[in-house]
């Protein structure tokens, strides 16, 4: 049986007290009610510091309206990602006086919990679905799409949930990092067309596949360090228990992430 996946988040912290949420997705609320750490210590209260965005899309700025119940926390986004939330009325609902909104620059470091180094940098992706035009580039590079660095002085730790390419200057930056933790969307780049779900490949969708030679696997081969396929569509057949995708995936090192899976450094 395939367990349970809920919507792409990542939450992080230092000194397990405080966190730091990588992307608010639609179902943060059953994710945070799944983890005791994160329970609110009181009626008004919460463990969660910040939220960090690393793009515009849905599933990862919708969990925003679940967190909005007066209780303070910091919102940090590139100027593109904090554009969408301040022209978009329904996010009014993030009273400022509790939600201080933070704008983060490529490459400048900056430290959303004490002892916790976060710097983005620009991957290829494109702009979200709701916010495309008549012109769309799939493999921009600028602030609409980023992966995020995490260092606390003794561990890096590698975000990129979203990616549609792997040019030689990303998988230079990836390297020497102590786990990546990298966008597993579809395992093909016809994913969904082959299953019958959409016509929709990956790189419409600005995801990068995992096989193939310009694939996620063969790109990435040569890294060290622990490395975990997030962001993972239903149609992707490394969800499958006894597939011979899961086992090729195992096999090169990579390891699958799952609902409450914890990793400690």
């Amino acid at each position: 049986m395939i367990p349970r996946m809920t919507q792409s988040s990542v939450a992080v912290s230092v000194d397990g007290a405080a966190w730091v949420v990588l992307n608010a997705s639609p179902d943060v609320r059953a994710q945070v009610d799944a983890c005791p750490q994160m329970h609110p210590p009181e009626l008004r209260g919460s463990p969660i510091a910040s939220v960090v965005l690393t793009n515009g899309d849905i599933d990862h700025i919708a969990g925003l309206l679940t967190l909005r119940e007066k209780t303070a926390f910091d919102v940090y986004a590139t100027s593109a990602g904090l554009d969408i939330l301040r022209s978009n009325s329904v996010f009014g609902v993030l009273d400022p006086a509790l939600v201080a909104q933070h704008q983060i620059a490529l490459d400048v470091p900056f430290e959303p919990l004490p002892g916790l180094k976060i710097t983005p940098f620009a991957v290829p992706g494109k702009v979200a679905l709701f916010l495309e035009g008549g012109t769309l580039n799939l493999e921009e590079v600028g602030e609409q799409t980023v992966g995020l660095m995490l260092e606390d002085g003794v561990s890096r730790v590698a975000y990129v949930p979203g990616c549609a390419a792997i040019p030689d200057w990303l998988r230079d930056r990836l390297a020497g990092v102590d786990l990546l933790l990298f966008d597993g969307t579809v395992w093909n780049n016809d994913d969904m067309q082959r299953t019958g779900t959409g016509e929709k490949t990956g790189a419409r969708m600005g995801h990068v596949p995992l096989n193939g030679e310009l694939g996620s696997l063969t790109q990435l081969s040569g890294l060290r360090g622990r490395k975990v396929f997030i962001h993972i569509n239903n149609t992707n057949p490394i969800l499958q228990p006894d597939s011979p995708e899961r086992a090729e995936v195992h096999d090169t090192g990579w390891d699958i992430a799952f609902d409450g899976m914890e990793i400690t450094l």
